[in-house]
């Protein structure tokens, strides 16, 4: 059991280090969320690519009848190797 101290204009709790361990809590960002009967804090998992089929499939809808207009054709063209010796 703890007690809310006063930290400034805030207030805090402190949460003992093995209740840290147990919640995964040691050493990242966490969210507060207000629940009905209190608080709930978790950790955030930053998984780098969890989004990134949604948004690559954003992007291909929302361009999805437009042409590249960029020069990357001119990079796939390999008409100009044919000048080399392999």
């Amino acid at each position: 059991m703890t007690m809310l101290t006063k930290i400034g204009n805030s207030q805090g709790i402190r949460i003992p280090k093995p209740l840290i361990q147990q919640a995964h809590l040691e050493n990242v960002q966490i969210e507060l969320e207000v629940v009905e009967n209190g608080l709930l804090i978790k950790p955030i998992l930053n998984h780098p690519r969890k989004n990134w089929e949604d948004n690559i499939n954003q992007v291909l809808a929302k361009n999805e009848n437009k042409k590249d207009e960029a020069i990357l054709d001119e990079f796939l063209n390999d008409s100009d190797l044919e000048d080399w010796q392999w």
